[in-house]
């Protein structure tokens, strides 16, 4: 993959109850990434940029619900996750914290 899109591919990490979840009960971390990105781009992109060692990705497209505004309707963004599983005693750190 073109070193360029390495660092387009990831969005930033996808916080929330059942991704906490998840990620202590199965070792895996719930990313956002860009709608077109395939599954072994997100793989590269992971290993490279927090050098882990990746197992599985599965992807989920998820749909932006429609809100009624003051305006009419509106709606929000499609999203795209990626649930990464990494290899067994492999994790990542947000913080940086070394």
């Amino acid at each position: 993959m073109i070193g360029e899109r390495i660092y387009k591919v990831l969005l930033g990490p996808h916080i929330s109850e059942k991704a906490t979840i998840v990620a202590e009960g199965n070792g895996q971390y719930v990313f956002r990434v860009v709608n077109n990105a395939t599954k072994p781009e997100i793989k590269q992109a992971i290993e490279a940029l927090f050098e882990v060692k990746v197992e599985s990705v599965r992807t989920l497209n998820q749909n932006g619900k429609t809100k009624r505004t003051a305006r009419g309707l509106g709606k929000r963004n499609d999203v795209k996750k990626a649930y990464v599983r990494l290899a067994e005693g492999q994790e990542i750190d947000f913080l940086g914290a070394e």
